[in-house]
């Protein structure tokens, strides 16, 4: 469902909640809830589901890249280790 659909059943939803005295005002009334969803959304910056899952499919990608780093600059710390100790033999 897009989110035109979602609100235009949402402001339906909410102007039905008139009383049904207040029946002619009921249009009027779904017109301005839609247009104040839609600027208080706009707002808010939200993005939508498509573009979240985009992003995080980035982001786990990148964990998975720092992580690999980490790893290889753990493999590298221990080999200088015991280098940077023999040299430090040789010297004393």
């Amino acid at each position: 469902m897009d989110m035109n659909n979602q609100l235009d059943g949402l402001a339906q939803r909410l102007s039905s909640l008139l009383p049904p005295s207040m029946g002619e005002l009921q249009q009027d009334m779904e017109q301005n809830l839609r247009s104040g969803l839609e600027s208080g959304l706009r707002k808010m910056n939200l993005v939508g589901r498509e573009e979240f899952d985009v992003q995080t499919a980035v982001l786990l990608r990148t964990r998975e890249k720092v992580e690999k780093l980490e790893q290889l600059v753990e493999q590298l710390t221990g080999k200088l280790e015991p280098q940077e100790t023999a040299q430090k033999n040789k010297a004393e």
